[in-house]
């Protein structure tokens, strides 16, 4: 895999375009080159040999840690209410925000 492909400051302006960002041309000129360096390592990696390698998706070995998916009650209401800045002994009491017309 030979990049060809030069990252310009175009096609960095259009990725921006397209995240909806706004940057500079102090950025648009470092993205670029960053980029353009991504690519190469890229490349650089496409040239080792890895034949004989066996597929790897982690680096380390991940015991699955499950518990029974049940459900807790952690806190009765009146210690969640209890540090409410205003509660009606039920529920939290918010101020209103949308009105009806």
């Amino acid at each position: 895999m030979t990049t060809d492909k030069t990252i310009t400051e175009d096609d960095v302006s259009r990725m921006a375009a397209l995240s909806r960002l706004s940057i500079s041309s102090e950025e648009r000129t470092l993205f670029a080159r960053q980029f353009q360096d991504i690519l190469g390592y890229m490349d650089v990696l496409a040239h080792s040999d890895t034949d004989g390698v066996e597929p790897l998706y982690s680096p380390s070995e991940h015991a699955q840690t499950g518990r029974e998916d049940c459900a807790l009650r952690l806190s009765t209401r009146d210690a969640t209410l209890a540090n409410a800045p205003q509660q009606d002994g039920t529920y939290f009491v918010v101020p209103c925000i949308v009105q009806a017309g």
